[in-house]
This record gives C-alpha cells, structure tokens and sequence, in this order.
C-alpha cells in the first residue's frame, strides 16, 4: 500500500515541478542525458519554490508550511517561510532536509559539487522582493537580478561541470537579460502585488506615472517604455551568445533555447505593439526553434 505521505509529498513536488511547461524556454529538454535532466529538474523545483513563496502562490493546503516546520499561525507569512526554508536548505548540506523538493535536490549538490551560494541568493531575492517594490535605477535594477536570475546560471554551470569566469560573466548576462524580459511579460501581474520592476528613472524618462501601468491597455508612452527596456534586454542576450559557442554538443543546443526563449519572448512583446498591459505576451514554439536555429548559427560564427 502506498504511504498516504508519500503520495501527497508527491503531488506536492509535482505541482511545482509542472510549472517548468509554462517558462519562455525548455527547462530540461529531451535530449540531454538523463543524469542532467533530473538535476535540472531539482534545481528548478527548488527555484520555482522560492519563488512561489516568495509570491505568495504556494498550492493550496498549507502542506509546503508543514513541511518547513512553520505552524498555521505564520503560514501566510511570506518571510517566516523564507527563514524556513533557509534552514531547510542548510540541511541539504549538513543533514537531511525537510521538504520533499529540497530532499531530492541533496543528491544534485553532492554529485555535482554545488555551493550554498547560489541557492541563498535566491532565497535573498524573495526576501528583498518582500520588503522593496520600486527600483530607482537601471543599476539597481541589475543588483536585484545578480540575486534573482544570475545564480540559476551558475548552477546550471555547475552540474554541466563547464564554469569559467568567463561563462560565468556571459551566463550572468543572459541570465539578467531573461529576468528582465520576464519582468516585462509581467507588468500587470507585478504592479498587482505592488510590485514595479521598470526603473523609475525611466518611468520618469517616458513621462510614465504608476497610474498608466494600472491600465487595461497600453498608452503611446508605456509602449515606448517597453520597448526601450526591451532592446535593453535583447542586447544583454546578443553580448551572451559567445557562452553558446564556446561549449560543445547537447550542451550547446540547452544554452541555444535558454537564450531563443528570450529573443522569442521578446519578439512575442514587439508583435503585441509593446502593449503588455493586457496580458504576458508569450513565444510561439515555432519562433522558439526559429530563434534557436539563428542563436546556434551566430555562436559557430563567432566560436
């Protein structure tokens, strides 16, 4: 008979890992051996689940609570979970964690070697994401995304064993460049959790007030915006494709869809007319391969 924990620790686990369909890019695609799809799939179930913590969209329940150890009482409190599953964390090195998700991560970090580093500063980002809703500046901005998106890089680094400073360095830009896409996809989604991630230097810049963020569609002056910020990103992700050409076979065609999925994504908010108001403009999967075929062809050029 299957243990009923078991089974709810499994539907747990599934929830969260099933939101891997709804990124801009293939998080651990069919082609890559076996060994790395499944620590793929247990660094993004713990990237997913801070986030949802860090959101407030943890499936309903409580069950994600109970397995940090955190009590009714502070289960809808967002930085108590965040100390939980720090601790939690911890235990991935040094012990034998509570959740089932950071349980199955333990065996990723021990093969592969991986640090405590990059999983903190993601538990750093939500923290922040708790306590600061507006960024003045495009540096600012970029400091937020060295905590946000930067890490899921390096650990992608990390259990492919191919790290360099100089990967790293390209790795962060491109990584930056997708947080940022993800953050115009989800204007909306973000303002309603009073939550702004476009810098208010350049809200200023476009005559942009908070007020025409809060509309249902987009005026002359929020598309410009948009646009700019877009460009920002997609020259983030051109200055990184050199990381796609200096590594060589499966690998190659992962580091290709990660970043076609941000020229995707981005060519899915330019058709929209910059209007992210109404809703995330999303890749199609045919301009995806598209992309993804033009990235690995500029990465043999310049390799």
């Amino acid at each position: 008979m299957t243990d009923p924990r078991q089974a709810h620790s499994g539907a747990t686990s599934r929830a969260t890992l099933g939101k891997a369909a709804d990124e801009n890019f293939p998080v651990a695609p069919f082609f890559l051996p076996r060994a790395w799809r499944d620590d793929l799939m247990a660094v993004y179930g713990y990237a997913r689940l801070v986030d949802d913590i860090g959101d407030g969209d943890l499936a309903p329940g409580g069950a994600d609570a109970r397995y940090l150890g955190v009590g009714p009482g502070d289960a809808d409190d967002r930085l108590v979970l965040l100390d939980a599953f720090e601790a939690d964390l911890h235990r991935v090195f040094d012990s034998t964690p509570r959740h089932p998700l950071l349980r199955a991560l333990r065996p990723t970090v021990e093969r592969c070697g991986l640090t405590p580093g990059p999983f903190l500063g993601l538990i750093a980002a939500n923290r922040q994401d708790q306590l600061v809703g507006r960024y003045e500046t495009y540096d600012d901005l970029l400091a937020y995304c060295e905590l946000s998106a930067n890490p899921v890089g390096r650990l992608v680094l990390g259990i492919t064993g191919t790290a360099t400073p100089e990967r790293i360095r390209l790795s962060d830009g491109i990584c930056t460049a997708l947080q940022i896409v993800e953050h115009l996809q989800d204007v909306a989604e973000d303002l309603a959790r009073d939550r702004i991630y476009l810098p208010a230097e350049d809200l200023k810049r476009f005559h942009v007030t908070e007020d025409d963020l809060a509309r249902p569609t987009a005026g002359a002056s929020v598309r410009a915006l948009i646009a700019f910020e877009a460009e920002r990103a997609r020259a983030l992700l051109h200055a990184g494709t050199p990381l796609v050409g200096s590594v060589h076979g499966r690998l190659r065609l992962l580091l290709a869809g990660f970043t076609a999925g941000g020229l995707a994504a981005l060519d899915a908010i330019a058709d929209a007319g910059f209007d992210v108001l109404t809703g995330p403009p999303g890749p199609t999967k045919p301009n995806l391969m598209r992309r993804a075929g033009e990235v690995l062809l500029r990465a043999r050029r310049e390799g």
